[in-house]
Protein backbone atom coordinates (compact mmCIF):
# COMPACT_ATOMS: atom_id res chain seq x y z
CA UNK A 1 0.00 0.00 0.00
CA UNK A 2 1.45 3.00 -1.22
CA UNK A 3 2.60 5.40 1.70
CA UNK A 4 0.77 9.25 2.44
CA UNK A 5 2.94 12.67 2.12
CA UNK A 6 2.87 12.55 5.82
CA UNK A 7 4.36 9.40 5.99
CA UNK A 8 6.95 9.84 3.72
CA UNK A 9 7.86 13.11 5.52
CA UNK A 10 8.16 11.28 8.59
CA UNK A 11 10.98 8.83 6.66
CA UNK A 12 12.62 11.80 5.18
CA UNK A 13 12.82 13.35 8.44
CA UNK A 14 13.89 10.54 10.21
CA UNK A 15 17.03 10.72 7.76
CA UNK A 16 18.06 14.41 7.16
CA UNK A 17 21.03 14.15 5.37
CA UNK A 18 19.12 12.60 2.72
CA UNK A 19 18.20 16.62 1.12
CA UNK A 20 21.28 18.05 1.77
CA UNK A 21 23.44 19.15 -1.38
CA UNK A 22 20.93 20.28 -4.05
CA UNK A 23 22.60 20.98 -7.33
CA UNK A 24 21.31 24.21 -8.81
CA UNK A 25 22.20 26.17 -12.24
CA UNK A 26 20.60 28.93 -13.83
CA UNK A 27 20.65 29.56 -17.57
CA UNK A 28 19.72 33.48 -18.09
CA UNK A 29 19.16 34.75 -21.91
CA UNK A 30 18.52 38.03 -22.48
CA UNK A 31 18.14 40.44 -25.26
CA UNK A 32 21.11 43.16 -26.13
CA UNK A 33 19.25 46.51 -26.60
CA UNK A 34 20.11 50.34 -28.10
CA UNK A 35 19.62 53.02 -25.98
CA UNK A 36 16.76 53.72 -27.56
CA UNK A 37 15.41 50.37 -26.88
CA UNK A 38 15.36 48.65 -30.24
CA UNK A 39 17.09 45.38 -30.77
CA UNK A 40 21.07 45.98 -31.15
CA UNK A 41 22.05 44.54 -34.95
CA UNK A 42 25.70 44.17 -33.81
CA UNK A 43 27.67 41.51 -33.53
CA UNK A 44 28.59 39.34 -30.53
CA UNK A 45 30.74 41.39 -28.36
CA UNK A 46 34.36 40.47 -29.09
CA UNK A 47 34.93 40.45 -25.08
CA UNK A 48 32.43 37.44 -24.59
CA UNK A 49 34.77 35.41 -26.56
CA UNK A 50 33.56 32.66 -28.97
CA UNK A 51 29.81 32.12 -28.64
CA UNK A 52 30.49 28.06 -29.81
CA UNK A 53 33.00 27.53 -26.74
CA UNK A 54 32.93 29.94 -24.16
CA UNK A 55 31.71 28.27 -20.83
CA UNK A 56 29.90 31.18 -18.86
CA UNK A 57 28.35 33.33 -21.94
CA UNK A 58 27.42 32.42 -25.64
CA UNK A 59 24.06 33.33 -27.45
CA UNK A 60 20.61 31.48 -27.85
CA UNK A 61 18.84 32.50 -31.33
CA UNK A 62 19.86 35.32 -32.35
CA UNK A 63 23.73 37.77 -32.13
CA UNK A 64 21.61 39.54 -29.73
CA UNK A 65 20.34 37.09 -27.50
CA UNK A 66 22.86 36.54 -24.91
CA UNK A 67 22.85 33.35 -22.79
CA UNK A 68 24.62 33.68 -19.51
CA UNK A 69 25.35 30.20 -17.95
CA UNK A 70 26.34 29.24 -14.26
CA UNK A 71 28.60 26.45 -13.13
CA UNK A 72 26.32 23.32 -10.89
CA UNK A 73 26.34 25.50 -7.79
CA UNK A 74 25.56 23.55 -4.33
CA UNK A 75 24.58 26.54 -2.23
CA UNK A 76 21.87 29.46 -3.15
CA UNK A 77 24.57 31.87 -1.96
CA UNK A 78 27.09 30.92 -4.27
CA UNK A 79 24.63 30.24 -7.20
CA UNK A 80 24.12 33.81 -7.37
CA UNK A 81 27.90 34.75 -6.60
CA UNK A 82 28.31 32.88 -9.98
CA UNK A 83 25.68 34.75 -11.53
CA UNK A 84 26.36 38.54 -10.12
CA UNK A 85 29.85 37.71 -11.65
CA UNK A 86 29.05 37.28 -15.21
CA UNK A 87 26.20 39.95 -14.94
CA UNK A 88 28.74 42.08 -14.11
CA UNK A 89 31.65 41.51 -16.57
CA UNK A 90 29.15 41.18 -19.25
CA UNK A 91 27.23 45.33 -17.75
CA UNK A 92 30.62 46.65 -18.05
CA UNK A 93 31.67 45.32 -21.74
CA UNK A 94 28.20 45.61 -23.43
CA UNK A 95 29.47 47.87 -26.51
CA UNK A 96 27.79 51.19 -28.16
CA UNK A 97 25.71 51.98 -24.59
CA UNK A 98 23.57 48.79 -25.12
CA UNK A 99 21.83 47.33 -21.97
CA UNK A 100 20.16 44.08 -21.55
CA UNK A 101 16.61 44.14 -21.67
CA UNK A 102 14.97 42.52 -18.27
CA UNK A 103 11.44 41.09 -19.45
CA UNK A 104 10.56 38.16 -20.98
CA UNK A 105 8.95 39.83 -24.11
CA UNK A 106 11.25 41.44 -26.72
CA UNK A 107 11.64 45.18 -27.58
CA UNK A 108 10.48 47.17 -30.45
CA UNK A 109 11.41 45.13 -33.61
CA UNK A 110 11.05 46.70 -36.46
CA UNK A 111 10.82 43.77 -38.92
CA UNK A 112 12.22 40.29 -38.74
CA UNK A 113 14.95 40.67 -41.16
CA UNK A 114 16.75 43.05 -38.42
CA UNK A 115 17.07 40.07 -36.16
CA UNK A 116 20.51 38.28 -36.99
CA UNK A 117 20.81 34.29 -36.74
CA UNK A 118 23.68 33.92 -34.31
CA UNK A 119 27.06 32.87 -35.59
CA UNK A 120 29.42 30.07 -34.43
CA UNK A 121 32.34 30.42 -36.60
CA UNK A 122 33.39 28.23 -39.60
CA UNK A 123 33.46 24.71 -38.21
CA UNK A 124 30.96 22.11 -39.06
CA UNK A 125 29.50 22.15 -35.81
CA UNK A 126 29.76 26.15 -35.62
CA UNK A 127 27.40 25.94 -39.28
CA UNK A 128 25.54 23.38 -38.02
CA UNK A 129 23.81 25.04 -35.02
CA UNK A 130 23.13 28.39 -37.43
CA UNK A 131 21.81 26.26 -40.35
CA UNK A 132 19.31 25.10 -37.14
CA UNK A 133 18.96 28.14 -36.12
CA UNK A 134 17.72 28.88 -39.62
CA UNK A 135 15.29 26.18 -39.94
CA UNK A 136 13.74 27.57 -36.66
CA UNK A 137 13.55 31.20 -38.11
CA UNK A 138 11.55 29.84 -41.58
CA UNK A 139 9.52 27.19 -39.11
CA UNK A 140 8.25 29.30 -36.70
CA UNK A 141 9.63 32.82 -37.93
CA UNK A 142 12.49 34.99 -35.75
CA UNK A 143 9.67 36.93 -33.21
CA UNK A 144 9.27 33.79 -31.34
CA UNK A 145 12.78 32.91 -30.70
CA UNK A 146 13.89 36.13 -29.41
CA UNK A 147 11.77 35.53 -26.71
CA UNK A 148 13.81 35.15 -23.61
CA UNK A 149 13.38 33.02 -20.49
CA UNK A 150 15.25 31.97 -17.49
CA UNK A 151 16.07 27.56 -16.94
CA UNK A 152 16.71 26.43 -13.81
CA UNK A 153 18.54 22.88 -13.53
CA UNK A 154 18.10 21.04 -10.52
CA UNK A 155 19.57 17.85 -8.81
CA UNK A 156 18.60 16.05 -6.24
CA UNK A 157 21.84 14.72 -3.93
CA UNK A 158 23.23 11.13 -4.31
CA UNK A 159 21.99 10.30 -0.77
CA UNK A 160 18.51 10.80 -1.54
CA UNK A 161 17.83 8.07 -3.84
CA UNK A 162 18.12 5.39 -1.40
CA UNK A 163 15.15 7.43 0.71
CA UNK A 164 13.40 7.67 -2.45
CA UNK A 165 13.87 3.59 -3.14
CA UNK A 166 11.76 3.45 0.70
CA UNK A 167 9.30 6.06 0.37
CA UNK A 168 8.73 5.04 -2.91
CA UNK A 169 8.81 1.20 -1.90
CA UNK A 170 10.71 0.40 -4.85
CA UNK A 171 13.20 -2.29 -5.81
CA UNK A 172 15.56 -0.40 -8.66
CA UNK A 173 18.62 0.43 -7.83
CA UNK A 174 21.21 2.48 -8.90
CA UNK A 175 20.64 4.52 -12.70
CA UNK A 176 17.11 2.90 -12.94
CA UNK A 177 16.19 4.37 -9.56
CA UNK A 178 17.64 7.96 -10.20
CA UNK A 179 15.97 7.89 -13.76
CA UNK A 180 12.26 6.67 -12.67
CA UNK A 181 12.85 9.01 -9.75
CA UNK A 182 13.31 11.89 -11.79
CA UNK A 183 10.62 11.00 -14.65
CA UNK A 184 8.50 11.01 -11.49
CA UNK A 185 9.34 14.31 -10.49
CA UNK A 186 8.34 15.57 -13.96
CA UNK A 187 5.28 13.32 -14.21
CA UNK A 188 4.29 15.67 -11.24
CA UNK A 189 5.46 18.89 -12.65
CA UNK A 190 3.21 18.66 -15.37
CA UNK A 191 0.43 17.63 -12.96
CA UNK A 192 1.40 20.60 -10.92
CA UNK A 193 3.64 22.95 -12.53
CA UNK A 194 1.46 25.57 -13.22
CA UNK A 195 1.89 26.74 -10.07
CA UNK A 196 5.09 28.21 -11.67
CA UNK A 197 3.87 30.69 -14.28
CA UNK A 198 1.18 31.79 -11.83
CA UNK A 199 3.93 32.54 -9.36
CA UNK A 200 6.26 34.28 -11.80
CA UNK A 201 5.21 34.95 -14.51
CA UNK A 202 6.07 38.06 -15.52
CA UNK A 203 4.70 38.65 -19.46
CA UNK A 204 1.41 39.31 -19.57
CA UNK A 205 1.90 42.05 -21.83
CA UNK A 206 3.97 43.07 -25.14
CA UNK A 207 4.46 44.85 -27.90
CA UNK A 208 2.29 45.04 -30.74
CA UNK A 209 5.30 44.54 -33.48
CA UNK A 210 5.42 41.27 -31.76
CA UNK A 211 2.54 40.20 -33.55
CA UNK A 212 3.37 41.04 -37.17
CA UNK A 213 0.93 39.85 -39.27
CA UNK A 214 0.10 36.77 -36.42
CA UNK A 215 -3.59 36.58 -36.02
CA UNK A 216 -4.78 35.64 -33.01
CA UNK A 217 -8.10 34.68 -30.67
CA UNK A 218 -6.67 36.38 -27.64
CA UNK A 219 -8.99 39.36 -26.48
CA UNK A 220 -6.69 41.64 -26.13
CA UNK A 221 -6.23 45.22 -24.42
CA UNK A 222 -4.45 48.36 -25.46
CA UNK A 223 -2.44 50.88 -23.48
CA UNK A 224 -0.17 53.72 -24.11
CA UNK A 225 1.16 53.85 -27.81
CA UNK A 226 1.15 50.13 -28.52
CA UNK A 227 1.09 47.66 -26.27
CA UNK A 228 -1.30 45.13 -25.99
CA UNK A 229 -2.21 42.57 -22.57
CA UNK A 230 -4.24 40.19 -20.83
CA UNK A 231 -6.19 41.39 -17.59
CA UNK A 232 -5.34 38.20 -16.36
CA UNK A 233 -2.77 36.58 -17.75
CA UNK A 234 0.79 35.54 -16.38
CA UNK A 235 2.89 34.52 -19.43
CA UNK A 236 2.23 35.54 -22.66
CA UNK A 237 5.55 33.60 -23.22
CA UNK A 238 4.13 30.47 -22.50
CA UNK A 239 0.97 30.93 -24.43
CA UNK A 240 0.46 29.93 -28.01
CA UNK A 241 2.09 33.53 -29.07
CA UNK A 242 5.31 32.25 -27.26
CA UNK A 243 7.60 29.91 -27.86
CA UNK A 244 5.11 26.87 -28.49
CA UNK A 245 4.92 25.02 -31.33
CA UNK A 246 1.84 23.66 -32.64
CA UNK A 247 3.35 20.86 -34.95
CA UNK A 248 4.69 19.13 -31.89
CA UNK A 249 1.46 18.74 -30.33
CA UNK A 250 0.64 15.37 -32.03
CA UNK A 251 4.22 13.73 -30.90
CA UNK A 252 2.85 12.02 -27.43
CA UNK A 253 6.01 12.57 -25.82
CA UNK A 254 5.65 10.28 -22.94
CA UNK A 255 7.32 10.34 -19.81
CA UNK A 256 6.33 6.96 -17.77
CA UNK A 257 9.99 5.85 -17.62
CA UNK A 258 12.74 7.00 -19.18
CA UNK A 259 13.20 4.04 -21.72
CA UNK A 260 9.18 5.42 -23.07
CA UNK A 261 10.68 8.92 -23.03
CA UNK A 262 13.51 7.96 -25.07
CA UNK A 263 11.51 6.13 -27.79
CA UNK A 264 9.07 8.14 -28.24
CA UNK A 265 11.33 11.42 -28.90
CA UNK A 266 12.96 9.20 -31.18
CA UNK A 267 9.81 8.24 -33.22
CA UNK A 268 9.21 12.60 -33.15
CA UNK A 269 12.60 12.61 -35.14
CA UNK A 270 11.53 10.77 -37.87
CA UNK A 271 8.09 11.95 -38.17
CA UNK A 272 7.58 14.03 -41.16
CA UNK A 273 6.09 17.49 -41.72
CA UNK A 274 4.30 18.36 -44.52
CA UNK A 275 4.19 21.74 -43.53
CA UNK A 276 8.00 21.80 -43.58
CA UNK A 277 8.18 19.81 -46.42
CA UNK A 278 6.87 22.70 -48.53
CA UNK A 279 9.63 24.46 -47.18
CA UNK A 280 12.76 22.42 -48.81
CA UNK A 281 15.83 21.69 -47.30
CA UNK A 282 18.50 23.40 -49.62
CA UNK A 283 18.72 26.20 -51.79
CA UNK A 284 21.41 25.61 -53.83
CA UNK A 285 23.95 25.26 -51.65
CA UNK A 286 22.55 27.45 -48.36
CA UNK A 287 20.20 24.80 -46.04
CA UNK A 288 17.13 26.25 -45.59
CA UNK A 289 16.61 23.63 -42.32
CA UNK A 290 18.33 20.89 -41.45
CA UNK A 291 15.59 18.11 -42.29
CA UNK A 292 11.86 17.95 -43.02
CA UNK A 293 10.48 16.54 -40.12
CA UNK A 294 8.99 17.67 -37.47
CA UNK A 295 11.70 18.16 -35.17
CA UNK A 296 15.26 19.06 -36.69
CA UNK A 297 16.73 17.73 -33.78
CA UNK A 298 16.12 16.76 -30.34
CA UNK A 299 16.96 20.21 -28.82
CA UNK A 300 13.63 21.57 -30.94
CA UNK A 301 11.03 19.71 -28.89
CA UNK A 302 9.34 22.04 -26.90
CA UNK A 303 8.65 20.88 -22.96
CA UNK A 304 8.16 23.22 -19.80
CA UNK A 305 10.60 20.61 -17.82
CA UNK A 306 13.12 18.21 -19.30
CA UNK A 307 15.11 15.25 -18.23
CA UNK A 308 18.70 15.93 -19.02
CA UNK A 309 22.06 13.89 -18.67
CA UNK A 310 25.38 16.16 -19.24
CA UNK A 311 26.49 14.89 -23.17
CA UNK A 312 29.87 13.90 -24.05
CA UNK A 313 30.99 14.94 -27.39
CA UNK A 314 29.01 13.39 -29.96
CA UNK A 315 26.28 12.47 -28.55
CA UNK A 316 22.63 13.26 -28.72
CA UNK A 317 20.77 14.05 -25.39
CA UNK A 318 18.28 10.57 -25.53
CA UNK A 319 22.07 8.68 -26.45
CA UNK A 320 23.54 10.81 -22.98
CA UNK A 321 20.28 9.53 -20.91
CA UNK A 322 20.02 5.92 -22.45
CA UNK A 323 24.19 5.23 -21.82
CA UNK A 324 24.13 6.66 -18.14
CA UNK A 325 20.42 7.61 -17.33
CA UNK A 326 18.45 10.99 -16.06
CA UNK A 327 21.39 13.32 -13.87
CA UNK A 328 18.98 16.40 -13.08
CA UNK A 329 16.22 18.45 -14.66
CA UNK A 330 15.91 21.29 -16.21
CA UNK A 331 12.80 24.11 -15.69
CA UNK A 332 12.11 25.99 -18.95
CA UNK A 333 9.21 28.28 -17.74
CA UNK A 334 10.29 30.83 -15.93
CA UNK A 335 10.02 34.02 -17.49
CA UNK A 336 12.52 36.76 -16.91
CA UNK A 337 12.27 38.49 -13.53
CA UNK A 338 11.82 41.89 -14.01
CA UNK A 339 12.04 42.88 -10.77
CA UNK A 340 16.03 41.34 -10.54
CA UNK A 341 18.78 42.67 -12.09
CA UNK A 342 19.80 38.91 -13.04
CA UNK A 343 16.49 37.98 -13.86
CA UNK A 344 15.74 35.38 -10.80
CA UNK A 345 16.04 35.98 -7.22
CA UNK A 346 16.67 33.56 -4.52
CA UNK A 347 13.34 33.06 -2.93
CA UNK A 348 12.47 32.04 -6.15
CA UNK A 349 15.37 29.75 -6.24
CA UNK A 350 14.06 28.38 -2.51
CA UNK A 351 10.94 28.09 -3.60
CA UNK A 352 11.75 25.97 -7.09
CA UNK A 353 14.18 23.52 -4.55
CA UNK A 354 11.09 23.27 -2.51
CA UNK A 355 8.45 22.59 -5.24
CA UNK A 356 11.05 20.42 -6.83
CA UNK A 357 11.52 18.21 -3.94
CA UNK A 358 7.98 17.90 -3.14
CA UNK A 359 7.09 16.87 -6.88
CA UNK A 360 9.94 14.37 -6.27
CA UNK A 361 8.12 13.14 -2.97
CA UNK A 362 4.97 12.60 -3.56
CA UNK A 363 3.58 9.54 -5.85
CA UNK A 364 3.08 10.21 -9.41
CA UNK A 365 0.96 7.89 -11.37
CA UNK A 366 2.09 7.44 -15.21
CA UNK A 367 0.34 10.12 -17.13
CA UNK A 368 -1.83 9.18 -20.35
CA UNK A 369 -1.76 10.88 -23.56
CA UNK A 370 -4.97 11.87 -22.71
CA UNK A 371 -3.95 13.32 -19.60
CA UNK A 372 -0.69 14.92 -20.51
CA UNK A 373 -3.00 16.97 -23.22
CA UNK A 374 -5.61 18.02 -20.41
CA UNK A 375 -2.51 18.96 -17.90
CA UNK A 376 -1.31 21.02 -21.06
CA UNK A 377 -4.89 22.66 -21.27
CA UNK A 378 -4.66 23.70 -17.76
CA UNK A 379 -0.77 25.14 -18.25
CA UNK A 380 -2.58 27.31 -21.19
CA UNK A 381 -5.40 28.32 -18.88
CA UNK A 382 -3.00 29.66 -16.27
CA UNK A 383 -0.92 31.74 -18.70
CA UNK A 384 -3.62 33.72 -20.20
CA UNK A 385 -6.21 34.27 -17.48
CA UNK A 386 -4.47 32.28 -14.56
CA UNK A 387 -5.37 35.67 -12.48
CA UNK A 388 -9.24 35.20 -13.51
CA UNK A 389 -10.66 34.34 -9.99
CA UNK A 390 -13.36 32.39 -11.33
CA UNK A 391 -11.04 29.77 -12.69
CA UNK A 392 -10.97 26.42 -11.61
CA UNK A 393 -8.25 22.93 -12.62
CA UNK A 394 -9.30 19.70 -12.66
CA UNK A 395 -6.12 17.30 -11.76
CA UNK A 396 -6.26 13.82 -11.06
CA UNK A 397 -10.19 13.79 -10.67
CA UNK A 398 -10.54 16.82 -8.79
CA UNK A 399 -11.54 20.08 -9.49
CA UNK A 400 -10.78 23.46 -7.15
CA UNK A 401 -9.91 26.74 -7.94
CA UNK A 402 -6.57 27.99 -8.18
CA UNK A 403 -6.95 29.28 -4.37
CA UNK A 404 -7.91 25.95 -3.55
CA UNK A 405 -5.34 24.07 -5.29
CA UNK A 406 -2.96 26.80 -3.82
CA UNK A 407 -3.52 26.29 -0.77
CA UNK A 408 -3.49 22.71 -0.90
CA UNK A 409 -0.16 22.85 -2.05
CA UNK A 410 1.10 25.16 0.40
CA UNK A 411 0.01 23.31 3.08
CA UNK A 412 2.07 20.36 1.98
CA UNK A 413 5.06 22.67 1.04
CA UNK A 414 4.90 24.57 4.43
CA UNK A 415 5.94 20.93 6.57
CA UNK A 416 8.14 20.15 4.04
CA UNK A 417 9.95 23.15 4.31
CA UNK A 418 10.82 22.64 8.54
CA UNK A 419 12.38 19.02 7.12
CA UNK A 420 14.66 20.73 5.00
CA UNK A 421 15.40 23.86 7.27
CA UNK A 422 16.13 21.19 9.98
CA UNK A 423 18.63 19.37 7.70
CA UNK A 424 20.24 22.77 6.87
CA UNK A 425 19.72 24.53 10.20
CA UNK A 426 18.01 27.66 8.59
CA UNK A 427 14.97 28.82 7.49
CA UNK A 428 15.85 29.06 4.25
CA UNK A 429 12.32 27.38 2.83
CA UNK A 430 10.04 27.93 5.67
CA UNK A 431 10.73 32.11 4.85
CA UNK A 432 10.08 31.65 1.06
CA UNK A 433 6.71 29.84 1.30
CA UNK A 434 5.70 31.98 3.83
CA UNK A 435 6.33 34.98 1.81
CA UNK A 436 4.55 33.35 -1.47
CA UNK A 437 1.54 31.42 -0.08
CA UNK A 438 -0.61 34.64 0.38
CA UNK A 439 -0.30 34.99 -3.99
CA UNK A 440 -3.02 32.18 -4.22
CA UNK A 441 -5.62 34.02 -2.26
CA UNK A 442 -3.98 37.49 -3.65
CA UNK A 443 -3.63 37.34 -7.02
CA UNK A 444 -2.73 41.00 -7.59
CA UNK A 445 1.02 40.33 -5.56
CA UNK A 446 1.95 38.06 -8.23
CA UNK A 447 4.82 39.18 -10.34
CA UNK A 448 2.21 39.64 -13.14
CA UNK A 449 -0.05 41.55 -11.99
CA UNK A 450 2.79 43.91 -10.55
CA UNK A 451 4.21 44.39 -13.70
CA UNK A 452 1.34 44.67 -15.23
CA UNK A 453 0.06 47.21 -12.93
CA UNK A 454 3.10 49.27 -13.32
CA UNK A 455 2.25 49.73 -16.69
CA UNK A 456 -1.40 50.84 -17.03
CA UNK A 457 -0.80 53.16 -13.81
CA UNK A 458 1.69 55.33 -15.76
CA UNK A 459 -0.90 54.88 -19.30
CA UNK A 460 2.43 53.90 -20.63
CA UNK A 461 4.21 51.12 -23.23
CA UNK A 462 6.06 48.22 -21.54
CA UNK A 463 9.02 49.07 -23.47
CA UNK A 464 10.05 52.88 -21.81
CA UNK A 465 9.32 50.30 -18.60
CA UNK A 466 11.65 48.12 -19.75
CA UNK A 467 14.14 50.65 -21.19
CA UNK A 468 14.61 52.19 -17.53
CA UNK A 469 15.01 49.04 -15.49
CA UNK A 470 17.84 47.94 -18.47
CA UNK A 471 19.75 50.83 -17.37
CA UNK A 472 19.24 50.86 -13.94
CA UNK A 473 19.97 47.49 -13.63
CA UNK A 474 23.39 47.92 -16.03
CA UNK A 475 24.54 50.31 -13.83
CA UNK A 476 23.74 48.43 -10.65
CA UNK A 477 25.91 45.63 -11.79
CA UNK A 478 28.82 47.80 -13.02
CA UNK A 479 28.87 49.18 -9.52
CA UNK A 480 29.47 45.61 -7.52
CA UNK A 481 32.24 43.78 -7.34
CA UNK A 482 33.24 40.66 -7.82
CA UNK A 483 31.94 37.66 -5.54
CA UNK A 484 34.35 35.01 -6.94
CA UNK A 485 35.49 35.51 -9.74
CA UNK A 486 37.78 38.69 -11.94
CA UNK A 487 37.95 40.41 -14.90
CA UNK A 488 41.39 38.17 -15.42
CA UNK A 489 39.06 35.25 -15.26
CA UNK A 490 36.66 36.32 -17.96
CA UNK A 491 39.42 37.42 -19.65
CA UNK A 492 41.03 34.10 -19.91
CA UNK A 493 37.82 32.81 -21.04
CA UNK A 494 37.59 35.28 -23.53
CA UNK A 495 40.83 33.68 -25.02
CA UNK A 496 40.65 30.23 -24.12
CA UNK A 497 37.16 29.78 -26.07
CA UNK A 498 38.86 31.55 -29.11
CA UNK A 499 41.68 28.83 -29.26
CA UNK A 500 38.99 26.32 -28.79
CA UNK A 501 37.02 27.24 -31.87
CA UNK A 502 40.00 27.67 -34.11
CA UNK A 503 41.48 23.88 -33.52
CA UNK A 504 37.62 22.72 -33.78
CA UNK A 505 37.72 24.58 -37.02
CA UNK A 506 41.15 23.35 -38.04
CA UNK A 507 40.43 19.63 -36.58
CA UNK A 508 37.36 19.76 -39.53
CA UNK A 509 37.84 16.65 -41.89
CA UNK A 510 34.27 16.41 -43.89
CA UNK A 511 32.52 19.11 -46.03
CA UNK A 512 29.22 20.26 -44.49
CA UNK A 513 27.43 18.38 -46.38
CA UNK A 514 28.72 14.84 -45.19
CA UNK A 515 29.74 15.97 -41.84
CA UNK A 516 25.75 16.36 -41.91
CA UNK A 517 25.10 12.66 -43.12
CA UNK A 518 28.03 11.39 -40.83
CA UNK A 519 25.77 13.61 -37.80
CA UNK A 520 22.39 12.11 -38.57
CA UNK A 521 23.96 8.80 -39.13
CA UNK A 522 25.61 8.53 -35.59
CA UNK A 523 22.80 9.65 -34.29
CA UNK A 524 20.65 6.65 -34.56
CA UNK A 525 23.00 4.66 -32.69
CA UNK A 526 21.37 3.72 -29.56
Amino acid sequence: MSLNFQQRLDIIEQQSHALVGFGRGVEREGLRVKPDGKLSEASHPYAFGSALCHDSITTDFSESLLEFITPVAKGVDQLFDYLNDIHHYAAMHLENDETLWPISMPCFVESQDNIELAQYGNSNTGKMKTAYRQGLKNRYGSMMQIIAGVHYNFSLPASFWDTWREIHQSSLTGHAAQSAGYLGLVRNYFRYGWVIPYLFGASPALCQSFLQGKETKLDFKKVGKGTIYLPYATSLRLSDLGYTNSSQSSLNICYNSVDNYIDSVRQALHKKAPEFKELGVKDGDKYIQLNDNVLQIENELYASIRPKRVQKTGETPSQALHARGVEYIEIRSLDVNPFSKVGITEEQVNFLDLFLTWCAIKPSEDISATESKHFAGNLSAIVTEGRNPDLTLEIDGRTLSVAQWGEWITNELKALAVVLDKSGNEERYKQAIEHIAPRFNAPELTSSARILDKIISADSDNGPLALALSKEYKQALIDQPYQIWSDQYFEDQKESSQIKQREIELADKLNFDDYLISYFKNAEKV
